[in-house]
């Protein structure tokens, strides 16, 4: 009898749509015990050998940003979906996906409001110097040099947002609640946001004393940070980036906060990750973060829910959660 039962138990969980994880070997999906319950996953991590079961899968699950180019997709010929679990797509080629008739999903609002947060804890940090303030502490500069260098209000302050996306809603939301008045640029206006529009990001910085960069990367926002930008923030103008590196014109930001020709940044993201300009190392009006805005319990919890959310629509023949319109 307990035979049989096995044998039934494992022909039922067989029946689980196969689901590949793509990802680069330095990376692993995780909570990855909910997908386990819905379907079969086949771990392929880049560098490994495709074998004849991963060949024959219809969905693929990039990890982060694990690259999916054209090459990539001519190792799967029946991948029919490609569920990201990042908010941006820029490591996946999108053409050719479509090209393919391949589907493309993102995390959708999964990381939106942690991302928001962290915007915001970055901006209060660089205004208020907290990150600085403590190594002040921690270095016992205190007992030598008594009171600490003063800092800045957030409330007030001007605030253009580049993106206003799931992201950038989010982050404008949270600085109306300190205060501050909020403008945005994005691809087009919004009738529904109740902040200015600028269409050109120049002008959205001339208005702003600070700008908060969330949008996707793509070959027409690469560097829409540039020098230009930089120069219209002003020397008192604050750079926060939680999108990608390549928004910023990095070498640019650089130079100027070297020259102090811009009051400080916040940067949770930079062009050549993990290496970090190594000027900005000793800038207390600089504050650096290693890419984890995302990084809470909470927005693997919602990616998974998303994720499923995709997979169990693609298999069922349903309207996607989050899908990119190619």
């Amino acid at each position: 009898m307990a035979t049989q039962e096995k044998t039934t138990n494992n022909e039922v969980e067989d029946q689980r749509p196969l689901v590949l994880v793509y990802r680069l070997p330095s990376f692993n999906l995780p909570n990855t015990d909910s997908l386990k319950t819905h379907f079969r996953l086949l771990d392929q991590p880049i560098t490994a050998t495709v074998t004849a079961s991963s060949s024959s899968v219809r969905a693929l699950i990039a990890v982060g940003p694990t690259p999916v180019p054209a090459e990539t997709l001519d190792l799967f010929p029946s991948l029919r979906i490609v569920v990201g679990s990042s908010a941006g797509v820029d490591h996946i080629d999108l053409a050719e996906c479509r090209r393919r008739g391949i589907a493309v999903t993102t995390a959708g609002d999964a990381y939106s409001e942690n991302v928001a947060d962290y915007a915001v804890a970055l901006l209060l940090d660089v205004l208020r110097r907290v990150s600085a303030a403590d190594r002040f502490v921690r270095s016992g500069l205190w007992p030598q040099k008594g009171e600490y260098p003063l800092g800045y209000k957030l409330g007030g302050k001007r605030v253009g947002i580049v993106g206003l996306g799931s992201i950038g809603s989010e982050v404008a939301k949270r600085l109306v609640a300190f205060g501050c008045t909020v403008a945005y640029n994005s691809r087009n206006k919004k009738p529904s946001a109740p902040y200015p529009y600028h269409a050109n990001v120049c002008d959205l910085a001339v208005d702003s004393d600070v700008l908060v960069i969330c949008c996707a990367l793509t070959n027409e926002t690469r560097h829409i940070i540039n020098k230009d930008v930089l120069t219209a923030l002003g020397s008192e103008g604050v750079i926060i980036n939680v999108g990608r590196g390549p928004l910023v014109d990095e070498k640019e930001l650089v130079q100027f906060l070297v020259r102090g020709e811009i009051g400080g940044a916040g940067l949770d993201v930079f062009e050549n990750e993990p290496e970090v300009p190594k000027e900005l190392f000793s800038m207390d009006n600089v504050v650096l973060s290693p890419h984890c805005a995302i990084m809470t319990a909470e927005s693997f919890e919602s990616l998974m829910e998303v994720i499923i959310a995709n997979l169990k629509a693609f298999f069922s023949n349903k309207p996607l959660l989050s899908p990119v319109q190619h």
